[in-house]
């Protein structure tokens, strides 16, 4: 089970408990499902009952009661816990892997994942000033608006221009005169103008520059987002996916392709394998919970970025991502004389989810994903 799945299975269970009268109030549009805090415990946690307790006119704990008895009949979870105020824990069952069924999820969904309907039906209208950031900004949340089933046009001062999100680009109409807005959400969408032309930069470090910083921080329009070091997120990123689509085929040279198992050459190498092979040595394990986090957590992100018209944290988040996914690279294909085996194949698996994640967000944000760098 995801956490997109168990987050699905937790609204269920609060709209349940509304249809038959256990709980009186408005089933929220989302719930979100993280990693237990301090005093949690197993794979995730909620604190909807914390957040429904007010309107419910209930202790928080009494929420979660009322919710555990349905959360446990759900298939996956094994048990539920009920901790501190009013925190629900999930234990998964022992056959489900959340890693491996997130790696599923990613690989179905390809670059839409985290695309979902939390805005559908809204169309807000983005009043901008003729500045090339608030242009670059309002271009990125349109695409990242429509992500989420919303909608928008961009009005400038003094004339307007609609831009909406059609076939994977957002293209732009220009009006004269300044026409009345109807139907949508008036936004004034005014961040810190860029100090200087952006151009000289080059398409995609220009983009990068102007959307990376928050709103309300003034952009570094330098030559530094052009260096191929660390030290530069743009290069992190997009550097991150080309090493993945290289790894891609550096395995297919190899005669192996990706498939989602255990990481690790013990556990995915022993499945089905005679007792008496079992215990021959084996490669160290390889464990990536550092990957997990961030690629569960990108449809929440997306989701806050479109809500809050936040391209800035679409771009962190790729940065989160691209940090975790390099260290896991360096164990993806067999060295030395090891040969390709399911761990592998599993390892290769999730670099490419990853992969698949970055070149979705960089996407939305009009930067290409190379393939190579």
């Amino acid at each position: 089970m995801t956490p997109v799945e168990l987050s699905r299975t937790v609204l269920h269970a609060v709209r349940c408990a509304v249809d038959e009268g256990q709980l009186s109030v408005a089933v929220p549009e989302r719930v979100v499902v993280s990693e237990p805090g301090a005093g949690g415990c197993g794979e995730y946690a909620t604190n909807v009952a914390l957040q429904l307790a007010r309107a419910a006119g209930k202790p928080p704990r009494t929420v979660a009661e009322i919710l555990r008895p349905r959360l446990i009949a759900a298939d996956g979870i094994e048990d539920v816990v009920v901790t501190g105020p009013g925190f629900l824990n999930f234990r998964l069952g022992q056959e489900a892997d959340p890693l491996q069924d997130l790696v599923r999820e990613i690989r179905a969904q390809g670059q839409r994942y985290g695309h979902g309907d939390a805005l559908a039906g809204q169309v807000l209208a983005l009043r901008v000033p003729y500045e090339v950031r608030a242009e670059v900004v309002a271009d990125a949340v349109v695409r990242i608006v429509a992500s989420q089933g919303g909608r928008a046009t961009v009005e400038h001062q003094g004339g307007r221009a609609t831009v909406e999100h059609q076939g994977g680009r957002a293209t732009v109409q220009h009006h004269g005169g300044r026409a009345a807005v109807e139907h949508g959400e008036l936004v004034d969408l005014r961040p810190v103008p860029a100090p200087e032309d952006p151009a000289p930069l080059g398409p995609d470090a220009a983009r990068w520059a102007l959307l990376h910083p928050a709103p309300h921080d003034r952009p570094r329009i330098t030559a530094d987002h052009l260096v191929q070091r660390e030290g530069n997120p743009l290069f992190r990123v997009r550097y991150a996916h080309a090493r993945v689509r290289s790894l891609g085929r550096g395995a297919a040279r190899l005669g192996f392709a990706a498939e989602p198992g255990p990481l690790d050459s013990a556990e995915a190498d022993t499945a089905g394998t005679p007792a008496f092979q079992a215990h021959a040595p084996q490669a160290p394990a390889v464990h990536a919970p550092a990957l997990h986090t961030p690629l569960s957590d990108y449809p929440r992100i997306l989701t806050a970025a479109a809500t809050h018209r936040a391209p800035d944290r679409l771009a962190r988040h790729l940065v989160t991502v691209a940090d975790a996914v390099l260290p896991f690279l360096t164990c993806v294909l067999p060295i030395g004389e090891e040969k390709p085996s399911a761990a592998h194949r599993a390892r290769l698996a999730l670099a490419e989810a990853a992969g698949t994640v970055l070149a979705g967000g960089l996407s939305l944000l009009g930067i290409d994903a190379p393939e190579h760098l």
